[in-house]
């Protein structure tokens, strides 16, 4: 059996606990996409943590967790990360790493860098973590494979090959020092020696583990506002977000991914540059900001604050639809519980007319947002374990929410740690 665990709309939804969670019963949890410009808050009896590449079924002994070859691989994070959780007390995970994943090499994260200075007021608001140019040079066949750092003569001809062209854009476009083949070359070895331990015939493994039936979850990072294709481009990332990529990414057959669970914020948030209909502002925006999530609302890899707004069903519906969503998982509920009053945007008005299908960019920043205002249930809600247990106010808000989806909401999250969870 094979899931997907993916987000609706920008991200920061809660793939991480949720996924966490569902590892308690899984075999395997790929990483299929994505790299470290992104991270997953999880609490559990471990502790908090922020995880950028680390797939989020680490906490869980009995778990192979993959990095697929589909993700952009920062070594030196990954292993940061492996030994962060195990100083924390974490029993160390079982890691393994696709030899066809992609490595994200030391000057991707300087391109990154120099872009967005050289573009400064139209910059897309990158995290600076390498993607957009780890993106392009694998799509330009000028990336480099984890089996490729251990190829050294090969390695080194085309390290000499790649940095022809980079040193050009250094010195013509960026204006900025010049890439030294000897000292790229030395700082791949390392690489290989840190990565050597962990590295695997994904291919194999995983037609193995489907043949076995293994139960396997797929971990997508980011959300479906943020996919090349179906996002707010180009306000967005650089590697698909949808579940379908989790095919590719992780190297199994589509057609055996049996349930896409979409994890679906019970309001907004968002970090980085782009369109965000239902946004609010000033002190409406701070106090859902300091009450959100858990410490509040502050992206897990850069530290900003979040963007905030009110649930968009529009957003929520569209990105559940491109997902190929089978159920949703609704989390932060909780967080809500201080409003007499909940404001859902429940459709887009663009030019005077009213629209309840997601736009394309243009028409998507000229779209204002049409509210429906719904009654608060005022009470804390953190510690009920029953649908049933839920205030009246609070469960119609679920329904309302689950009929605009028009998919089943099966999970309900009300408080940040791993249990803190109702199934219907």
């Amino acid at each position: 059996m094979v899931k997907a665990v993916v987000g609706a709309c920008w991200g920061d939804e809660g793939k991480g606990k949720i996924t966490d969670m569902l590892a308690e019963d899984a075999d395997i949890v790929v990483r299929f996409q994505g790299g470290a410009n992104a991270g997953h808050t999880i609490v559990n009896d471990y502790g908090k943590f922020a995880l950028h590449l680390l797939p989020s079924g680490s906490f869980n002994r009995n778990v192979t967790n993959m990095i697929g070859n589909g993700v952009a691989l920062d070594i030196p994070q990954l292993v940061s990360e492996i030994e962060e959780v195990v100083s924390k007390g974490v029993p160390r995970p079982n890691i393994v790493v696709s030899e066809r994943a992609q490595v994200l090499m030391p000057y991707h994260r300087l391109f990154d860098q120099y872009e967005e200075e050289r573009l400064s007021d139209r910059q897309f608001g990158s995290t600076k973590s390498g993607i957009a140019p780890f993106f392009s040079d694998k799509f330009s066949k000028i990336g480099f494979q984890v089996w490729e750092l251990f190829e050294d003569d090969r390695l080194k001809e085309k390290i000499e090959n790649v940095l022809e062209v980079k040193n050009l854009m250094l010195e013509h476009i960026y204006h900025k020092p010049l890439l030294k083949t000897e000292e790229i070359f030395a700082t791949c070895k390392e690489y290989a020696e840190m990565i050597k331990p962990y590295v695997i015939d994904s291919v194999t493994f995983m037609s193995k583990a489907v043949k076995e039936g293994k139960t396997i979850l797929l971990e997508g990072q980011l959300g479906s506002l943020k996919d090349p294709d179906f996002g707010i481009y180009p306000m967005t990332t650089s590697s698909s977000t949808l579940a379908g990529y989790g095919a590719i990414g992780a190297c199994i057959p589509p057609y055996e991914i049996k349930e896409i669970i979409t994890v679906v914020k019970a309001y907004s948030s968002a970090v980085g540059a782009g369109a965000f209909v239902s946004e609010i502002f000033g002190e409406e925006a701070d106090e859902l900001r300091r009450r959100g999530g858990d410490g509040g609302e502050y992206g897990a890899t850069t530290g900003r604050p979040r963007r905030m707004g009110w649930f968009d069903c529009v957003a929520s519906r569209y990105g559940c639809r491109v997902q190929g969503t089978t159920a949703v998982a609704f989390t932060v509920l909780d967080v809500l519980g201080y409003l007499d009053e909940i404001p859902v945007c429940v459709g887009y008005e663009i030019d005077g007319e009213v629209t309840k299908d997601f736009p394309t960019t243009a028409r998507l920043e000229r779209a204002k947002p049409v509210l429906k205002v719904l009654p608060g249930w005022k009470q804390d809600i953190r510690g009920i374990k029953t649908y049933e247990e839920l205030p009246e106010n609070c469960r119609k808000y679920i329904e309302f929410i689950e009929n605009e989806l028009e998919v089943p909401i099966k999970i309900i999250s009300n408080g940040p740690a791993r249990h803190d969870i109702i199934r219907r």
